[in-house]
């Protein structure tokens, strides 16, 4: 038996879409025939186009063959874009003259003519136009004119061979119109790209996209986020943390405060996320301004993602406080972002955090809070993955990352609604609790798996110089349960103020 040569590495034809390269290992094999399927809306005309029109970037020409919308409708889409379509051939396979009287036959009955006529129409097109990228829209109109599922498979069966004849590189788009099951197309095609679109009971549509199959290529497997706007898809690649790795110290960094170091067994590790638990108001927010402004003031970034505060607001509470973080605004060092929480996909989130740290440089990077990330998006089983993939990846790469989460109730036991503490490394758990007929506030670290940190219970407030942490409370009980019994006579903060 005699071996057949050792075939080449096959030509990939990048999509155009951002991020789908790089789930696409590179992008399409040339020369096959590939399924792009999804419900109406769900973005594959808009995928098709961009295509088509980064073939005309790279000098290859294109053709649209649509047999379920007009040119002029593809024009004006795409022209919603930004998009000008010129250079990229368009044909309408129904158009003007074959809505004519002599052509109401072949329009109205789906027959053995009107399915030749359509198929022949496609190819004779292919041969004159020449094209290395084609895309055709849609399928559901082929299905209709086949009538039965043979006839519709070997339609399809005769235009992959003709195609790939032609050296052409094909998108078929199907709405999925057919019946439920129906896997003639994923047989055929050489790839099958999966768009969905989800709609929530408050905010935009979130939208996802799989690979179901591309022969002889080791793909990214599973759903991958996407948004669909002015520009075209962009898709977020599901973050795999084990690829991201690089060297860093794993020496601590001051937190800005000497007595929280001290709390903390030395300060921040890099390559470590904080978890900071506490009702609302307890000072959580503001800590951790604290620590990303020390950060800055060794000459290094950091990043807040806000969900529940705006960014006005947090410039105004530090600058009260005596935290003056607007130079390091200025100065390119700290980079706010405000995030709504009903408008984003947990991918598109991670894409943000992914770019703050990989073009920007930032080492510090603070999500506040968690509550709203995890109770806005469905599927919180999957959030709960994906947060641990995306702190995961940070500790890799050297970023010390401090989570905001924010309990119910003020006092007694406060119930935690978001069992996170399974994924930090470190916690600070703030409580308040009552004294000398004042609400005053606690601080405790919980865990920590890089140091020997304290075990005691401490004062702490805020003041215009920052964070004031006291003694330990020796002389209290029941301070973390929030009903404090005094036994001693420890002095608290503010006692030499009242004397």
């Amino acid at each position: 038996m005699s071996q057949r040569p050792p075939s080449q590495a096959p030509i990939l034809q990048p999509t155009g879409v951002p991020g789908l390269d790089e789930v696409l290992a590179g992008g399409l094999p040339a020369g096959h025939l590939y399924l792009v399927e999804g419900t109406p809306g769900a973005g594959k005309t808009t995928l098709g186009l961009q295509f088509l029109l980064q073939g005309r970037a790279l000098g290859q020409k294109g053709l649209y063959v649509t047999l379920s919308e007009t040119s002029e409708e593809l024009a004006q889409g795409a022209l919603s874009h930004g998009w000008d379509l010129q250079g990229v051939e368009i044909f309408d396979l129904v158009n003007d003259d074959g809505l004519s009287a002599e052509a109401e036959q072949s329009i109205l009955n789906p027959s053995d003519f009107e399915l030749g006529e359509t198929i022949r129409g496609v190819m004779a097109l292919v041969e004159r136009v020449r094209p290395e990228r084609v895309v055709f829209d849609s399928l559901s109109e082929l299905r209709l004119l086949s009538q039965n599922p043979l006839r519709y498979r070997r339609q399809i069966l005769a235009l992959k061979r003709f195609f790939l004849t032609q050296g052409c590189t094909v998108l078929m788009l199907d709405d999925k119109s057919a019946a439920a099951g129906d896997m003639h197309l994923h047989s055929i095609a050489h790839g099958v790209i999966h768009l969905e679109q989800h709609t929530g009971t408050y905010g935009p549509d979130k939208r996802r996209l799989r690979v179901v199959k591309l022969r002889g290529v080791r793909f990214r497997e599973g759903e991958h986020d996407f948004k669909l706007d002015r520009g075209g898809l962009q898709v977020f690649t599901r973050l795999v943390a084990s690829e991201h790795g690089r060297a860093h110290t794993s020496d601590a960094a001051s937190t800005g405060n000497a007595e929280l170091d001290l709390l903390l067994g030395g300060g921040l590790t890099p390559g470590t996320n904080l978890l900071f638990a506490g009702p609302a108001g307890v000072g959580k927010t503001t800590t951790a301004v604290c620590c990303a402004r020390a950060t800055m003031e060794r000459g290094g970034k950091a990043a807040f993602f806000l969900f529940d505060e705006g960014i006005k607001t947090l410039i105004a509470r530090s600058r009260a406080l005596g935290l003056d973080i607007e130079n390091h605004i200025s100065a390119g060092q700290l980079f706010l972002h405000a995030i709504d929480p009903a408008a984003i996909s947990a991918g598109h989130f991670a894409h943000h955090v992914r770019d703050a740290v990989e073009q920007h440089g930032v080492t510090t990077v603070v999500i506040d809070t968690l509550n709203a990330y995890l109770v806005a998006m469905p599927g919180s089983n999957f959030l709960m993955l994906q947060m641990h993939e995306l702190l995961t990846y940070l500790n890799l790469q050297g970023v010390t990352t401090i989570l905001v989460l924010s309990q119910h109730g003020l006092s007694s036991d406060v119930p935690n609604d978001i069992d996170l503490s399974y994924l930090s490394d470190s916690m600070l758990q703030f409580r308040y609790f009552e004294a000398r007929g004042q609400i005053l506030k606690a601080v405790s670290v919980i865990k920590s798996r890089t140091s020997a940190h304290a075990s005691t219970i401490h004062q702490f407030r805020l003041g215009t110089g920052g964070l004031e942490i006291g003694k330990a409370l020796t002389d209290f009980e029941g301070v973390m349960a929030g009903l404090p019994r005094y036994r001693g006579g420890t002095s608290l903060l503010g006692d030499a103020e009242l004397a």
